[in-house]
């Protein structure tokens, strides 16, 4: 007969045991209630640092893209401001001091509301696509080097190319306002080209009206023709053309013909203006569609974010 020893069993007090059970089970309840958010919380910050890679890895791209053209634009710039010097007689834009004081309060009152519209429209495209922040810079500074090539003409002021064009046709006219203005700002307080009085009107004529009938022109043309590189042609020569339109009128208006009057003066400014500026609204278009040519090679993923080429298949 065999004799079986049975294991040794420790028994628990039954309170203890039923608060061990209480334990457990709650224990069980919170693990079962947080896991699920802790897996969302870990899944959402993954998500987060996987788009943060995808726009570093875009935005690297671009850089690279750009490098080069940027480097030449500020090469060539430094070449141009080293070579020519302002000469106060003739500076460029309307000259400081040179528009009675109630023609320039009053341009500033006419451009300030387009300059806060202007101030919208580019908060609203570096929101939307904070990638393009790089390609508005290259807008900025076309529009700066071009408008440094000065040709004197009338006494007061001078004939140049804008550069305005191709940014009315990138990004609008509203966002031409602030970046044309902020041109005009550098030239006047680094170059002593233009002046802060009259940085109204001179903004008027350059970066608002300028770049709106550059805008319109290429909307039109691509409505009616379709040919894309006849409407930037058309849309800078004219947005070039336009500015010393507007210039001239603001002369004529300050400084009415003692026989004539308004229109007599306006005759004369513009006709003045027109030697100078025609060639150089033509060459400014011949200019502006080689650098659109240029994007199309390099920059064809901004350009087709902007809806102004077609995805490629």
């Amino acid at each position: 007969m065999r004799i079986r020893r049975c294991p040794a069993t420790v028994t628990q007090p039954p309170v203890l045991a039923l608060s061990i059970e209480k334990v457990e089970v709650s224990m069980a309840t919170e693990s079962f209630s947080f896991a699920p958010k802790r897996l969302l919380s870990q899944n959402a910050r993954r998500l987060q640092e996987n788009r943060l890679f995808i726009c570093e890895v875009q935005m690297l791209g671009i850089k690279r893209r750009f490098f080069k053209p940027a480097v030449l634009l500020f090469v060539g710039t430094t070449i141009i401001l080293s070579v020519g010097t302002a000469a106060p007689a003739r500076s460029m834009h309307i000259m400081e001091g040179y528009l009675p004081v109630g023609w320039a309060i009053f341009w500033w009152v006419v451009f300030l509301p387009c300059f806060a519209l202007g101030l919208r429209s580019l908060h609203r495209i570096t929101k939307e696509n904070p990638e393009l922040k790089l390609l508005l810079a290259l807008a900025g500074a076309f529009t700066f080097v071009l408008s440094a090539l000065k040709m004197p003409s009338v006494t007061g002021s001078s004939s140049h190319p804008t550069g305005t064009g191709l940014g009315a046709v990138l990004f609008g006219p509203m966002a031409m306002s602030v970046l044309g203005a902020l041109v005009l700002l550098f030239q006047a307080l680094l170059l002593a080209h233009g002046g802060i009085t009259t940085l109204g009107a001179n903004a008027m004529s350059m970066a608002v009206i300028g770049p709106l009938v550059g805008w319109g022109t290429y909307q039109l043309l691509m409505q009616l023709a379709k040919k894309q590189k006849l409407a930037i042609f058309m849309a800078a020569a004219l947005a070039d053309l336009s500015t010393y339109v507007v210039t001239s009128l603001q002369l004529a208006l300050a400084f009415p013909a003692e026989t004539g009057g308004f229109l007599a003066s306006f005759i004369k400014f513009a006709g003045i203006f027109a030697v100078t500026q025609i060639p150089l609204a033509v060459s400014e278009g011949f200019l502006t569609v080689l650098v659109w040519n240029w994007l199309s090679a390099y920059g064809r993923p901004e350009l087709e974010q902007l809806k102004l080429i077609k995805r490629e298949a």
